[in-house]
C-alpha cells in the first residue's frame, strides 16, 4: 500500500505536472478557465483525482468500516470512481485522508464556484462553501450556525415570501418565525409587492435586537413579488448588530441581484447569502452555495455539518464550470436577459387580447399575468396548463389558505396577506437555460387554453369532450 501523503499539496503538483497541458492550469489559477473545455480533457482530470483516493489503489487494504467499497460497476462508473465523500465527521471541509483526491476536487470546485460570483458581480465575497443539501436546508444549516452563536436569540424575522422552504427553514432550525408582511410598491408603473422597511425596524424594537437570530431576506422570486430591500436590511443589521441572511436561490444568474447583494454587503451586513446549484449551474437538485463577506462565518457554518458529505455535487459543479468556461457561463446568462424580455412581449400580446396586464416592475426572471376577466374559471387554467405539457407555470387566485408548522398564511401564493392586490394572475419564469422554443410554445398553448375559457369550453367542458 502506498506511503502515508504528508501533504495533499503533493499531490496537487503530481497532478499538476501530469501531461495533460490544461491540469497544471486549472491547479496553479484556481479560476474558471476562459473557455470550456473538452469532455474528454475534464474526464481525464478527474480520471487522474480519483486515482488518489485510497479505494482505487491497486495494493489496497481497507479493514474499516466505510472503506468506499462500492459493488455495483454501473454506480462506480456514474461517480467516477469517488466514493469516499467529503469532509471529516468534525468539518464539511476538512481535508478527509482516505481521499486526497475527493479532498482536491472538492476544494478547487470551491476556488472555481468564488471566482464565478466574483465573475457575475459579488467582488468583495470573501469565501464560498458548497454543501450537498438543496437551498432551505441549506438556509437551515446557516440558521443553526447562527442560532449557535446567539444562544438566546430566537426569532427569525422573515419577509413574506409565499415558498414554503423558506419558512420551514426557520422552524426546523428550533427558531421562532415572525412574518414581516410585504407591502405594495410601484415599479417602472407595475404594482409590485416589496418590503416593508418600517416594519422590520419597529419590530427589532419591539423584540430587542438581542432577542433577534437574524433577519431572513429573498433575492429572486415570483412576480408580483419583488426583490427585497436588502441593502436597507443591511444597514438595518448592521446599526442593530443583527445577522443577515440573504435566499438568492436562483439570483446568481441575474447580474441585477448579484448587484444587490454586493452593495448590501458593502454598505450593511450580510452574513451569508444561499443559492441553488441545480437553479443557477443546470446539475441535478441537491446542492447548494453558501457564501458570504466574512471567512470566519462561513468556517463556522462548515463547521456545523454532521458527518462526512456525498462528493456528488462538488463533482457535478466541477465538471459543469470547466465544460462552460466564463465565456460559456456569460453566454448563457446573456441568453437568459435577452429570453425574459421575449417573455415579457409574449405576455404582453396575449394580455392584449384579453384586456389583462403584465407585471414585472425590476423582477429579472419572472412575470405575472393578470386572469381578472377569467373570474372564477381563472383556478382553471393552472391545471389546463399542466395537462398540454406547461410545468413551472403557477395560478394564484388570492383566496388559498396555508399552514406551515401552526402558522396559517392567508391568500397564500400572492406574498401577501391582501389576496387582491394584483387580483388572479399566473406567473412565468425565464430562467436560465430556458430557450426560445419554449417560450413561444408556452404562449400558444396559452392561447388556446384562455380562448377555450372565453368560448364557455372550461375545464369541465374539455373533460366531457374527452369522455365522448
Amino acid at each position: 500500500m502506498p506511503n502515508a501523503r504528508v501533504s495533499y499539496d503533493e499531490d496537487e503538483d503530481k497532478l499538476g505536472n501530469s501531461p495533460h497541458p490544461r491540469n497544471g492550469l486549472a491547479h496553479a489559477a484556481k479560476k474558471l478557465p476562459e473557455h470550456g473545455w473538452e469532455n474528454s480533457t475534464i474526464e481525464y482530470l478527474v480520471d487522474g483525482l480519483a486515482l488518489l483516493d485510497s479505494n482505487n489503489f491497486p495494493s489496497r487494504c481497507g479493514v474499516g468500516e466505510r472503506e468506499a467499497r462500492v459493488v455495483c460497476e454501473l454506480v462506480r462508473k456514474r461517480h467516477y470512481g469517488f466514493a469516499h465523500g467529503i469532509g471529516r465527521s468534525g468539518n464539511l471541509t476538512e481535508a478527509q485522508p482516505k481521499a486526497a483526491g475527493s479532498t482536491i476536487m472538492a476544494n478547487l470546485t470551491i476556488c472555481l464556484v468564488l471566482d464565478l460570483l466574483r465573475e457575475m458581480g459579488i467582488r468583495s465575497c470573501k469565501k464560498a462553501l458548497l454543501v450537498p443539501l438543496a437551498t432551505g436546508m441549506s438556509v437551515m444549516m446557516v440558521l443553526s450556525a447562527l442560532k449557535a452563536s446567539r444562544p438566546d436569540a430566537r426569532y427569525v424575522l422573515w419577509s413574506r415570501i409565499d415558498q414554503k422552504s423558506c419558512f420551514k427553514s426557520i422552524v426546523t432550525a428550533g427558531l421562532i418565525p415572525v412574518v414581516i408582511d410585504t407591502v405594495p410598491a410601484e415599479e417602472r408603473g407595475d404594482p409590485m409587492l416589496g418590503t416593508n422597511v418600517q416594519a422590520f425596524r419597529d419590530k427589532v424594537e419591539e423584540l430587542g435586537a438581542a432577542n433577534v437570530c437574524c433577519i431572513l431576506s429573498t433575492t429572486s422570486c415570483f412576480a408580483p413579488r419583488t426583490c427585497d430591500q436588502i441593502a436597507q436590511l443591511a444597514d438595518l443589521c448592521r446599526c442593530k448588530e443583527i445577522p443577515h441572511v440573504v435566499n438568492n436561490a436562483y439570483g446568481l444568474q441575474s447580474s441585477y441581484l448579484t448587484h444587490q447583494i454586493e452593495q448590501a454587503g458593502r454598505l450593511g451586513r450580510v452574513d451569508a447569502f444561499v443559492q441553488s446549484t441545480d437553479k443557477n449551474l443546470l446539475v441535478p437538485v441537491g446542492g447548494a452555495i453558501i457564501a458570504g463577506f466574512d471567512s470566519a462565518i462561513i468556517d463556522q457554518i462548515a463547521a456545523l455539518y454532521p458527518g462526512r458529505a456525498s462528493s456528488s455535487q462538488s463533482l457535478d459543479v466541477l465538471m459543469t464550470l470547466l465544460s462552460l468556461g466564463k465565456t460559456g457561463f456569460q453566454k448563457l446568462v446573456a441568453e437568459r436577459k435577452q429570453l425574459h424580455q421575449h417573455l415579457l412581449e409574449q405576455l404582453a400580446s396575449v394580455a392584449k387580447q384579453y384586456g389583462e396586464s403584465v407585471i414585472s416592475g425590476r423582477n429579472p426572471i419572472s412575470a405575472a399575468l393578470t386572469l381578472r376577466s377569467f373570474g372564477d374559471n381563472a383556478q382553471m387554467i393552472g391545471s389546463m396548463l399542466q395537462r398540454r405539457g406547461v410545468s413551472g407555470c403557477r395560478v394564484v387566485t388570492g383566496r388559498e389558505t396555508k399552514t406551515i408548522a401552526e402558522h396559517t398564511f392567508g391568500a397564500w401564493g400572492s406574498h401577501s396577506s391582501d389576496g387582491e392586490h394584483v387580483g388572479p394572475y399566473l406567473t412565468a419564469s425565464a430562467a436560465l437555460g430556458v430557450t426560445r422554443g419554449e417560450i413561444d410554445t408556452f404562449a400558444k398553448k396559452l392561447q388556446q387554453v384562455l380562448k377555450e375559457q372565453k368560448v364557455g369550453e372550461g375545464e369541465n367542458s374539455e373533460l366531457n369532450n374527452q369522455i365522448k
